[in-house]
């Protein structure tokens, strides 16, 4: 019998061989159930071994095939890469392949009723009522037609025994409509399509490469990329196509606009789907005919049966990093599973990230610009409001400046958005009589107050309680006062200084799940806000037609701590959001609150200079070898104790591997120290651009006997140093 060496999705070193029994049909890439200890469990055929491999070996058997096509050969490759690239284990990889389950067997049937034309021998009023329903609503279960026509499912079965009804099987899960690639797009500029011709064109050569639209904010960025998307549906009848959004927010805005464009809407996966929704959209995936796929970083794992092109919107954008379990960035990752694929991937951003210019300038990307919006919008001029010479009144938080911007804005009927990325009323809590700053409960995070909600909440744990009426501490009673602005505490202001506007707050508090953010989308789409104020969700891919006033409440928020990337983020947030005003024939203007205005990345911002902020930047990093001219690793270990981390980091460094160009820094404690009641030590490792620092990192792991109570995790490319 050939042999099948199968991989799990557990956190197990290596796949393990399985005999395949006559008559099952096995292939490499075969999703199969194979028992492992006490039980049968799902694993994936990584290769097929002739039968001389299973010769002098008593191998269990393979238990069974599931009704799926085969994972590709790509995918495989994709999946060992992404574990030895990564430092994980395989499995873990694959775990992140299989996250609906429920997708490898055919769709669930229910049974549903509908008219046969066929009069009643009898008429009563229930089964009037219930012959409308089904009229109105069509097939349905039994039940939703009993419900819908407030009467009894036995209605039901009365009318299906007289042939009224007539009972029939249909899968729950039904199959996505099929987008056509042929009706109308926009009208495009001269530029964009100058870019949308070169995307077309590497679309209809059918191989690798990777594109940056690099364009300013309202340039059309996706009407350029709804052009490739329509020639690769064109040219390849089997073609998928998946698009990556950094938020679901996102995902749910611009499902409607690819209905527009290509009669039917994508297929979705994120976070907030439903298991029945995420099974329907692995399923339809993995066999071929969920031809557009859109959704957040997760949706590169899916299991493609063709996938022809990747593109990766806002590719400048944090969210796509994956800081849990195993640690990855999904543009990155993406590049790599286009060029297994044999596909294109595309880069679109208005303040793309350092290491995609770098990459374009060398040749390893293809850059199309895009350098003016389309149409009378043109970009907002930015102001920089110096708190230094014109700060706010005394526990306020907005500068006359400011505030005297915003009544001119009402006055005209136009709208203003206010940015602060702070969450709740106040990010710190402490007491007025001794000082206590309340903290999670194990970690030394402080709690954020939520007026709102009468709650305080840690945003890094999800810890909440409600706000204690005494100090904890000392016992002091009516003593906790909030320190500094959140959202909330920013809207009672406004609300105080314009009683007459309609205020709204836009953040993950009061947009939870889809429905909530449409809501609100479009809300101040259709004008019936005068001020919304959010955090960095209202920066990404919005378009407000009436918005002509953006304020910055506080730019200088992400520029503290230690991460190397803190100017580039803020100026590619603070850009974004400026970029929000002015996007219809309104002009629009955005106004910074700062007290650091000879910042550069500041200073870039005010003078619409993001080449210059990028070229102070490469040459910073170039000199101390930081990403993207040298490469960065970290490791993090966490125990119960601080000895007993301190202890283990000091054995682990004896342990590092000699390396030519290689330093290590630490182990140092983490920025954030404690966390869950685990003290925290981080190692810091630097290499030169052309070391394999994963192999580094593996060989230094595979050293290392760790005590049950240590964690450790590593990160290979962190953007996160907390």
């Amino acid at each position: 019998m050939p042999v099948a060496r199968i991989l799990f999705p557990l956190p197990l070193p290596e796949p393990f061989d399985y005999a395949v029994p006559d008559g099952l049909d096995v292939q490499e890439g075969s999703y199969v159930a194979a028992p492992l200890g006490k039980y049968e469990r799902l694993g994936v055929v990584l290769e097929l071994l002739p039968d001389s491999a299973g010769e002098g070996r008593k191998l269990k058997d393979v238990g069974g095939v599931y009704p799926t096509p085969p994972m590709t050969a790509a995918m495989r490759e994709f999946v060992q890469w992404a574990a030895r690239y990564t430092v994980s284990h395989p499995g873990h990889v694959l775990g992140m392949a299989l996250r609906s389950r429920g997708g490898l067997e055919p769709s669930p049937t229910e049974t549903v009723y509908h008219l046969t034309g066929e009069s009643p021998p009898r008429v009563t009023e229930a089964r009037t009522k219930l012959i409308e329903a089904a009229e109105q609503l069509g097939a349905q279960t039994a039940s939703t037609l009993a419900e819908a026509a407030g009467v009894s499912s036995s209605v039901v079965k009365g009318l299906a025994e007289a042939g009224v009804l007539r009972a029939r099987s249909m899968q729950t899960d039904l199959p996505f409509d099929v987008p056509s690639p042929n009706l109308p797009g926009a009208t495009l500029t001269d530029e964009q399509s100058e870019a949308a011709e070169a995307l077309k064109q590497a679309v209809s050569a059918r191989g690798f490469s990777t594109f940056l639209i690099d364009g300013v904010t309202g340039s059309g960025k996706t009407e350029v990329y709804f052009e490739a998307i329509a020639e690769s549906l064109r040219t390849d009848p089997e073609a998928q196509i998946l698009v990556l959004l950094p938020e679901i927010a996102l995902t749910q805005a611009i499902l409607s606009r690819f209905e527009v464009r290509f009669g039917a809407k994508p297929a979705p996966w994120h976070s907030g789907l439903s298991d029945k929704q995420r099974r329907r959209t692995w399923r339809e995936v993995a066999h071929g005919r969920a031809r557009i796929v859109i959704g957040a970083r997760s949706a590169l794992f899916l299991p493609f049966h063709k996938l022809k092109l990747i593109i990766i919107d806002e590719e400048h954008d944090g969210s796509y990093k994956q800081e849990d379990g195993v640690t990855y960035h999904a543009r990155d990752m993406a590049v790599m599973r286009a060029k297994l694929e044999g596909a294109i991937v595309v880069l679109a951003s208005a303040t793309p990230a350092l290491e995609t210019v770098v990459n374009a300038e060398t040749g390893r990307y293809h850059r199309l610009q895009l350098s003016a919006r389309p149409g009378a919008s043109r970009l907002p001029d930015v102001d920089l409001v110096d708190l230094r010479r014109a700060p706010p009144e005394r526990n306020h938080w907005l500068s006359p400046h400011l505030i005297h911007a915003m009544q001119e804005t009402l006055a005209v009927g136009e709208q203003t958005l206010l940015f602060l990325n702070r969450r709740g009323y106040a990010p710190l809590v402490l007491c007025k009589s001794c000082g206590e700053r309340l903290k999670t409960p194990g970690t030394e995070n402080w709690l954020t107050e939520h007026r709102y909600t009468g709650r305080l909440v840690c945003h890094v744990t999800g810890y909440s309680i409600p706000k204690p009426k005494v100090c904890p501490h000392c016992r002091a009673a009516d003593s906790l006062m909030g320190v500094g602005p959140g959202v909330e505490r920013v809207a009672e202001e406004v609300r105080t200084l314009l009683p007459d506007a309609r205020i709204e707050i836009f953040s993950s508090d009061t947009a939870q799940g889809g429905e909530a953010t449409r809501g609100i989308v479009e809300r101040m789409e259709q004008g019936e806000i005068d001020v919304l104020i959010g955090t960095q969700i209202v920066a990404k891919g919005h378009n407000f037609p009436n918005l002509t006033l953006v304020g910055v409440v506080d730019a200088d928020s992400g520029m503290k701590g230690g991460d190397l990337r803190a100017g580039e983020r803020t100026y590619q947030l603070l850009s974004q959001v400026a970029g929000r005003a002015g996007r219809a024939e309104r002009p629009g203007r955005a106004l910074v609150q700062t007290y650091a205005p000879d910042n550069p990345a500041m200073m870039a911002l005010a003078d619409n200079n993001r080449d210059g902020f990028l070229q102070i930047e490469r040459e910073v990093r170039a000199e101390l070898g930081l990403p993207p001219f040298g490469r960065l690793a970290a490791m993090i270990l966490s125990a119960p104790s601080a000895q007993q981390v301190d202890e283990i980091a000091l054995q682990i460094i004896q342990q590092a591997p000699n390396g030519e160009g290689v330093e290590v820094f630490g182990p140092a404690p983490a920025p954030i120290a404690v966390l869950r009641g685990r003290h925290r030590r981080r190692f810091l490792v630097k290499s030169p651009k052309n070391i394999d620092l994963s192999a580094y990192m593996a060989a230094w792991i595979a050293r290392l006997r760790l005590p049950n109570a240590v964690r450790m995790s590593v990160d290979i490319d962190p953007y996160s140093f907390l």
